[in-house]
């Protein structure tokens, strides 16, 4: 289907543009959501008799999401999650849990500005986008961890996934020797401790 962009998209295009994309993505996505125009003679004369005022209410809005990005950009929101050992969550982070968590530092964000892909499922710093505005794109961090100690080790740069599987290779290699060494003893001397008791005298005497 051919369509009249009424903001940017990407990968497709910007206002005013025509382009052709899959009828479904038209008509659940774009149409709907008031983001473009099928491109019939009437709608590119109605276009073009708002052109005008439909690029200077983007670049309004362009202007308002910038301010909102300069504050929201950076923010670091921390989720605290239960998770195995090898780092997997009992569980995922999703959108909703970055909605409220950047609310709580009060950024107005809405569901639908959050761009993750797929919900989180391991432990670390994770970056998830926020598109504030066809044109403005900003990155917020998400601090997963099991704990705020944790938490805090990962905002300082302390990859806590490879301390502990650092911790559980060290805890394997010393399964095999778990004998603690007498820093006194000479090379090959044996502990008193493990040396037979000596006979006692009533048995020397026999």
């Amino acid at each position: 289907m051919d369509i009249i962009l009424l903001e940017r998209i990407e990968k497709l295009g910007t206002i005013g543009d025509v382009v052709s994309v899959k009828d479904g993505y038209a008509r659940n996505f774009l149409l709907p959501q008031k983001k473009a125009l099928r491109a019939n003679d009437a709608n590119k004369k109605v276009f073009e008799a708002n052109r005008d005022r439909l690029e200077k209410e983007n670049a309004e809005k362009r202007t308002v999401a910038e301010k909102q990005g300069e504050k929201v950009a950076g923010a670091e929101v921390v989720l605290i999650r239960a998770s195995s050992n090898a780092g997997h969550l009992y569980g995922s982070v999703n959108v909703r849990d970055i909605v409220i968590g950047l609310a709580e530092q009060g950024h107005d964000v809405d569901k639908k500005q959050v761009i993750m892909g797929h919900p989180i499922k391991t432990l670390g710093m994770h970056d998830v986008t926020i598109a504030l505005h066809p044109e403005v794109h900003v990155t917020v961090k998400a601090n997963v961890a099991r704990s705020d100690d944790e938490a805090e080790l990962q905002s300082q740069g302390v990859d806590v996934l490879a301390q502990m599987f650092e911790e559980e290779q060290a805890a394997v290699a010393g399964e095999g020797f778990q004998e603690a060494v007498d820093p006194t003893l000479e090379p090959g001397e044996i502990p008193a401790d493990m040396m037979e008791a000596p006979a006692s005298d009533e048995n020397a005497e026999g």
